[in-house]
């Protein structure tokens, strides 16, 4: 707006998006100074930007919650990968954190922005009074709770490094401590089994031993060019006794606890197998966000937390902070007009409720006029109504006294059993 005392520059297209974000009136600021038309591009900057950070760190968090699980070190690394190179994004779900970083982002800016726009300037003093932090608190709570959901996952990727390697050396610790318990597990099983299985394999031990024994002495006996009846008996007590070795190792029993006991193996191979992939499932990001704590202890945990609360809830400090400037001059103008315009009228502190507090009387004059014209047309048409009925009684009237009979109906009685 040109001015014979002051021209104000004409805004950019980044500053009249950065003023919207901030919720302020660009009709008002393109009218203003150029110290309000600043103040409105820092706030609505620190609103976008907090958005950002925050689509950043929504994207981050689901990204690292459902992003394929394995070792903590080189879990991206794909068995398709001859060459070695790493593919550290896996598509599918990066499209995914793709949009829901955008949502999550845009729902914070939006809730940010309303935040702001609806933080008052207070007294318009830079002192902040107990009545308006007291006003502010729920602002301000609402914006401690969005800051520490965006310092969360910006702080498990500042400490990425270090949170890799401590969870790959948990992960190996889940990975020991799983296969020691299912091997303790199966072993029991294959104990109890390997306890009757040893009786029969005693047995059979010896039988083969004697079996052994009795073929030597028979080769001894065949070494003579003439075998006599001695290499014969020998021969029926082996053939006797291989008999009883085959029978032995065919007897259901013995048949039914070696199977037993090689299907538990298999159980304990196939468990064992799967080690691997029960230790890499501890990289959630709530098992990130522990080792984050334990590497980077309390201290920088709460300054990196703190650093984010400050740039969220600045604004609605500032606000609270400003002093009155010619944007809020025309801008409590500008309301009072619209209000005039509308026959609002509002008398200040006009009473007192039960509580003591001082409230303000609201008159809405365009609804009285309306309420007061409601009133006297149907007054109106009331009145209107009665005359009309007084006027139809008395014409009903002339009527009855030019033909009597016709409003009356005479009817002859009749008694039963009576002939007339």
């Amino acid at each position: 707006m040109s001015r014979d005392f002051y021209r104000s520059s004409p805004p950019s297209f980044l500053m009249r998006l950065f003023w919207k974000a901030a919720g302020a009136d660009r009709y008002i600021l393109e009218r203003s100074t150029y110290g309000d038309q600043v103040k409105y591009l820092c706030l609505g900057g620190i609103i976008v930007a907090t958005g950002l950070m925050a689509g950043l760190a929504g994207g981050y968090a689901f990204y690292t919650i459902f992003e394929p699980r394995g070792n903590a070190i080189n879990s991206f690394k794909t068995a398709a990968d001859i060459s070695g190179n790493y593919n550290s994004i896996d598509i599918p779900t990066m499209l995914k954190a793709l949009v829901f970083g955008i949502i999550w982002g845009l729902m914070i800016f939006n809730l940010d922005r309303f935040i702001v726009s609806s933080t008052g300037k207070g007294d318009g003093t830079e002192e902040i009074t107990r009545k308006e932090l007291k006003g502010a608190l729920p602002r301000l709570f609402m914006g401690a709770i969005i800051a520490m959901t965006i310092s969360k996952p910006v702080e498990i990727r500042m400490f990425k490094t270090e949170i890799d390697i401590k969870l790959h050396e948990k992960q190996i610790e889940q990975q020991q401590a799983y296969k020691a318990k299912t091997d303790s597990i199966f072993n029991s099983e294959i104990a109890k089994k390997e306890s009757g299985i040893e009786k029969i394999e005693a047995e059979l031990t010896d039988k083969r031993q004697r079996y052994k024994k009795l073929e030597d002495d028979y080769i001894k006996q065949c070494e003579n060019r003439y075998p006599g009846p001695i290499a014969a008996a020998i021969k029926q007590q082996m053939d006797a006794l291989a008999q009883e070795i085959k029978a032995l190792e065919n007897s259901p029993e013995y048949v039914k606890v070696k199977g037993e006991k090689e299907e538990i193996e298999k159980r304990r191979e196939a468990a064992l197998n799967q080690s691997q992939k029960y230790a890499a499932g501890l990289d959630g990001l709530l098992e990130r966000i522990k080792i984050c704590h334990e590497i980077s202890g309390p201290v920088i945990s709460l300054f990196i937390t703190l650093l984010f609360m400050a740039i969220e809830l600045t604004p609605i400090f500032f606000k609270l902070m400003l002093i009155k400037s010619p944007y809020d001059y025309m801008e409590e103008n500008i309301k009072e007009l619209i209000k005039a315009e509308n026959g609002i009228e509002i008398q200040y502190n006009y009473y007192q409720d039960r509580e003591g507090h001082e409230r303000d009387k609201i008159v809405q004059h365009q609804v009285l006029r309306l309420l007061k014209e409601k009133i006297a047309l149907l007054e109106a048409q009331s009145q209107l109504s009665e005359a009309a009925l007084n006027r139809w009684t008395d014409k009903k009237k002339e009527q009855i006294h030019d033909n009597p009979e016709l409003f009356v109906n005479e009817t002859q009685p009749q008694d039963k059993g009576l002939a007339v």
